[in-house]
């Protein structure tokens, strides 16, 4: 049944994970107002212990499960940050924790769900053969299947770093937003919206993994292309959950470049002096993009990891 959390609902999921996370910083960066000719924010959601959003999510679901589901134990499909959200929560509430990720995942993350105590499968190339594969797992062992979008507990963990954002800035006028499966985004859309309407929410994804944008724009689910070094934008489609409350909510949607997502690491670096991943620095490499747009506005924008590897800064340090 589809189902939007209330205000009310990512409230209680505030109080429900806080002794579990890092309430993050919103930073004031002048250089970037300068660069992009406005007033500009970031939540530092690399500053999570894990170095992720992810875990917000994870955790206001893992906590709410049965204790029949915790008994069975859980299994994911994770590019590595979500599977890390899922592993922690597991530890805190002892359940037991599966996670199914692409070989091809950065190996610091692989490293960090086995120390949180996971079993991992190396299963696929992409996103979305490892999210088929836990799935089928699952239904054949009994597991609860934690979905990395598809759930509303997920939706209301994820929306409370919007909270956040507009507890510490009320006045606050755009919010940009990276999307993969689109919980962050959707978290983004259903807090924002209910304080303020007049709030706009931006998603970004890359050019090269249009899946999510393209189910967007074409209002059903499209199966696209997977090709962005973006872990946390790899996703080749969109969701049924998420998409129906992006399609509500959402004011709008920017793709962005390899080169882009890049060069806004190296900004990062330069101008607020933080380790940005990919998929989190997509939103400032969105700004620039609509840097007309959002020109004299209070915008904020989601650094929603910092988990990149040395290989991938350097790769980042040298375009």
């Amino acid at each position: 049944m589809y189902q939007i959390p209330s205000l009310n609902e990512v409230m209680r999921a505030q109080n429900r994970i806080a002794p579990y996370i890092t309430r993050t910083p919103l930073h004031h960066y002048p250089s970037l107002d300068e660069l992009l000719g406005a007033e500009v924010f970031v939540k530092h959601e690399n500053h999570q212990s894990l170095g992720a959003f992810k875990l917000r999510g994870a955790l206001n679901v893992v906590s709410q499960l049965t204790e029949k589901e915790k008994a069975n134990g859980v299994i994911s499909s994770s590019t590595g940050n979500f599977g890390q959200g899922v592993a922690y929560a597991g530890g805190i509430f002892g359940v037991k924790v599966v996670v199914v990720v692409p070989k091809t995942t950065n190996p610091d993350k692989i490293a960090s769900m086995k120390r949180l105590g996971a079993e991992l499968i190396l299963y696929g190339t992409e996103f979305d053969e490892s999210r088929g594969y836990a799935e089928k797992l699952a239904e054949e062992k009994g597991y609860f299947y934690v979905h990395s979008a598809n759930d509303p507990r997920l939706t209301a963990g994820t929306g409370t770093y919007t909270l956040e954002i507009l507890e510490d800035e009320p006045n606050i006028e755009v919010i940009i937003v990276p999307l993969g499966g689109g919980s962050g985004a959707c978290g983004a859309c259903v807090v924002a919206k209910a304080i303020n309407p007049s709030i706009k929410v931006i998603g970004v994804q890359a050019e090269k993994a249009q899946g999510a944008y393209l189910s967007w724009k074409k209002g059903e689910i499209v199966t696209s292309p997977m090709e962005t070094i973006a872990e946390g934008l790899a996703t080749a489609m969109g969701y049924e959950y998420t998409q129906k409350i992006l399609r509500d909510l959402l004011d709008d949607f920017v793709l962005v470049s390899e080169k882009e997502i890049l060069n806004s690491i190296v900004l990062h670096l330069e101008k607020t002096h933080n380790l940005i991943e990919h998929a989190g620095a997509s939103s400032l490499a969105a700004a620039l993009k609509i840097k007309d747009e959002i020109k004299g506005k209070k915008i904020a924008l989601i650094a929603s990891g910092g988990n990149l590897s040395i290989e991938q800064l350097k790769i980042a340090l040298n375009v």
